[in-house]
């Protein structure tokens, strides 16, 4: 039963990741042809739609009584973007990425928002009320992004000659496939966890997590080999900033939960001094080089050790 749970959970979730990025070929299909700025792309539509994978396993998790998984899948993908979707992304690099954008530059920004979701975890549970306020950060976060978005011009050079109903109707095929494969990876995700016996939110901040990352990961990587830096950076920093809001408030509607406060102050931390780091990394010259990518990459290594033996302990 062990293996049948593990090939089952592994199957989905690569269904899952390989829709997410279908979905988000066809969200930018529609995008270029609506002629939308590159940065709302990357910043709104991209991220919004790579934030589906883990979004959809994190709210079935919640509904099925099973909320440490939403915590720990949410925020162990914000790790795995910040740390090491970012540093595999600059390994891949030509040389380095340069931050052009100016609300890129604006980075100290995103670290409040990244401290707000702590801060009202430090009582140990995630109420309803929580969740509002969370929703409402990001959703005012995303109208101060998108008014700063208005200043910058530049927009897809060409529209392709595509078929807006068709793309529409895929990407809508493309959700319906995401829900579904998510609802299954939960399933087998905690039965394969019950079945060796460690914690399901081991399971949310290792495999899920780097797992729900890849799309993103994926697409920034195209973005950094077209040199569309600000689309690769704008995509992560849109994902974290949708996880660490809308997403987790969405979870605390659905089902306020309890949790081990060692985990939030291990999992938590973690996420926000890989912010803390990467937004140094980024005032630095205004670019990411190739052995800050690498540093980024060790640090989240050394994040799986230690919370594998805070799991271990606790």
């Amino acid at each position: 039963m062990i293996w049948v749970n593990l090939i089952l959970f592994l199957l989905f979730l690569a269904i899952l990741i390989k829709t997410a990025d279908y979905a988000i070929k066809y969200s930018s299909r529609i995008a270029r042809t609506l002629r939308l700025p590159e940065f709302i792309v990357s910043f709104f539509i991209v991220a919004l739609i790579s934030v589906l994978p883990e979004a959809t396993i994190a709210i079935i998790s919640a509904i099925e009584g099973e909320p440490s998984m939403s915590l720990g899948t949410l925020f162990g993908a914000n790790i795995a973007d910040l740390t090491l979707v970012f540093g595999v992304v600059t390994l891949f690099s030509f040389n380095k990425i340069r931050v052009r954008s100016k609300i890129l530059n604006n980075n100290f920004f995103y670290l409040i928002v990244l401290i707000f979701p702590l801060v009202l975890g430090l009582d140990g549970i995630y109420s309803r009320a929580d969740g509002i306020i969370l929703i409402l950060t990001g959703i005012l976060f995303y109208v101060k992004v998108y008014a700063e978005s208005r200043r910058l011009r530049k927009k897809f050079n060409h529209a392709p000659k595509g078929h807006l109903g068709r793309d529409l109707l895929l990407l809508a095929i493309s959700l319906g496939v995401i829900i579904f494969a998510a609802s299954f990876t939960v399933k087998y995700s905690v039965g394969f966890a019950q079945e060796i016996k460690i914690p399901t939110v081991l399971i949310g901040i290792t495999i899920i997590a780097v797992g729900t990352c890849l799309p993103e990961l994926i697409f920034s990587i195209k973005a950094i080999k077209e040199n569309k830096d600000d689309l690769a950076l704008g995509d992560v920093l849109g994902t974290v900033i949708t996880d660490t809001t809308i997403i987790l408030g969405l979870v605390a509607l659905i089902s306020p939960f309890n949790y081990n406060l060692s985990n939030l102050y291990v999992t938590g931390g973690a996420r926000l001094l890989g912010g803390i780091i990467v937004t140094l990394f980024m005032k630095s010259e205004k670019s990411l080089s190739k052995l800050e990518g690498l540093l980024l990459v060790f640090f989240y290594i050394a994040f799986v050790f230690v919370e594998f033996f805070v799991n271990k302990v606790v």
